[in-house]
C-alpha cells in the first residue's frame, strides 16, 4: 500500500544493495578505518616480511626506528643493537651508518653503559667484578670499557658487600649442620662472582662473630681451609 502511494506521488524509489546499484561515492569510507595501517606501520610490515620489498623501504630509516624503539625500552650496547638489526635483515652498510651516527650523538655509549651496569648490578644485586665482567662481555662491551668500569669497584667495596650478603643470609642457616651451612653460605658468594678464598674468609668471619666474638669451636673448623683466590683479573 505504501509502495503504491509513493508511486502516485511520482517519487523515485531509492536503489538498494538488492537491486545491485552501486553505493554513492564515499559510502562506507569509514569501514575498517581502524584497521588501515599508517604509512610507517605498512612499511614496517613489508620490511618484516621481506627486507628488500618496496622501493620506498629505506634501510637507514628502518634501522633508526628499530634502534630508537630498543633504546626507549632500555639502554643497549652497540653490539646488542647491531645484532637486532642483523636479525631484522637490515643491510650491513645501513646498520653501520646508523650505529655510527647514534654513537656520535651519544645515544649509544658503551663506556657509560658499562659504568652504569657495574654500579647498578653491584649495589643492587651484590655482584662481584668477575660476574659483572662476564655480563658485560655477553653484551658485547669492549675489554677496555669493561676494565675501566670495574676499576671503580675497589677490593674494599667488594669485601664490604660480601660481608653484607652473608650477614643477611646467616640467620636462615642457623639450624643446618656446620659443613652444609658453610657450603650454603660460600655458595651464595660464589654465585655472585666472588673468589673462593674471599668467600670462605668472609663466612668464617661471620661464624666467629655469631659465636659471640670468640672463635668457632675447633672441631667445627676441621677441614675448613680457605682456598687461594683465583686470579679474577686474568679474564675480564
Amino acid at each position: 500500500m505504501a509502495g503504491r502511494r509513493r508511486a502516485r506521488d511520482g517519487s523515485r524509489p531509492q536503489p538498494t544493495q538488492a537491486t545491485g546499484a552501486a553505493e554513492p561515492d564515499g559510502a562506507g569510507a569509514g569501514r575498517g578505518a581502524n584497521r588501515t595501517p599508517g604509512p610507517h606501520a605498512n612499511l614496517r610490515r613489508r620490511w618484516d616480511a621481506n627486507p628488500d620489498a618496496g622501493p620506498d623501504a629505506d634501510p637507514e630509516a628502518i634501522a633508526r626506528q628499530i634502534c630508537l624503539r630498543m633504546l626507549t625500552a632500555a639502554p643497549r650496547t652497540q653490539a646488542q643493537l647491531a645484532a637486532a638489526l642483523r636479525r631484522r635483515g637490515v643491510p650491513e652498510d645501513a646498520a653501520a651508518a646508523v650505529l655510527a651516527r647514534f654513537a656520535e650523538v651519544k645515544l649509544i655509549d658503551d663506556a657509560m653503559f658499562a659504568r652504569a651496569w657495574v654500579d647498578s648490578r653491584h649495589y643492587g644485586r651484590g655482584l662481584a667484578g668477575k660476574a659483572l665482567g662476564a655480563e658485560l662481555r655477553q653484551r658485547g662491551v669492549a675489554r677496555d670499557d669493561i676494565q675501566a668500569a670495574l676499576s671503580e669497584l675497589s677490593p674494599d667495596v667488594e669485601l664490604e658487600t660480601a660481608r653484607e650478603l652473608i650477614a643477611r643470609r646467616l640467620p636462615g642457616t642457623a639450624g643446618m649442620p656446620f659443613p652444609a651451612r658453610v657450603r650454603r653460605l660460600v655458595g651464595v658468594l660464589a654465585r655472585k662472582g666472588y673468589g673462593s678464598g674471599l668467600a670462605y674468609r668472609v663466612v668464617r668471619e661471620a661464624l666467629e662473630v655469631e659465636a659471640g666474638g670468640g672463635p668457632v669451636p675447633s672441631f667445627e673448623l676441621e677441614g675448613f681451609n680457605e682456598p687461594a683466590d683465583e686470579d679474577d683479573a686474568a679474564e675480564v
